[in-house]
């Protein structure tokens, strides 16, 4: 019963801070939207969550000696950048659409208090149980 409970809460985890993260990336674009030269940037959100997800299940990398690299399955927070291509050029070589950016920037948003509340739920059930109520 514990390991369903860790995972939920390791789910719920990743997506917060893969939300935040993407935020940022978003909030970076909108900042330079005037900036030559300047490729706007963004993250597929589904894929690197799954990934996220999935890498929770490996294990470590055993090593022989202790000089060497441990390796590291990574997480949201190394989530591959894929730079947006834009739907009109621009001359300055600027890739930023702010109405697009504002857009994704407010759509995260939205769902980053969804996954608030729903952790927020997810908690009160829980103390709900534990309560006997």
């Amino acid at each position: 019963m514990m390991k369903g409970m860790s995972s939920v809460n390791n789910f719920f985890e990743d997506a917060l801070n893969l939300r935040a993260h993407r935020q940022q990336m978003l909030a970076s674009n909108i900042a330079n939207a005037d900036t030559p030269n300047y490729k706007a940037v963004d993250v597929d959100f589904a894929s690197v969550l799954k990934g996220a997800q999935s890498a929770r299940g490996v294990l470590p990398m055993d090593t022989s000696a202790s000089a060497h690299i441990k390796g590291h399955a990574g997480g949201p927070l190394n989530a591959a950048e894929m730079y947006r291509v834009p739907s009109q050029a621009s001359i300055d070589g600027n890739t930023v659409d702010t109405n697009v950016e504002m857009a994704q920037f407010t759509d995260n948003a939205i769902h980053y208090q969804a996954v608030l509340s729903f952790l927020n739920a997810e908690v009160q059930m829980r103390k709900s149980a534990i309560q006997g109520q």
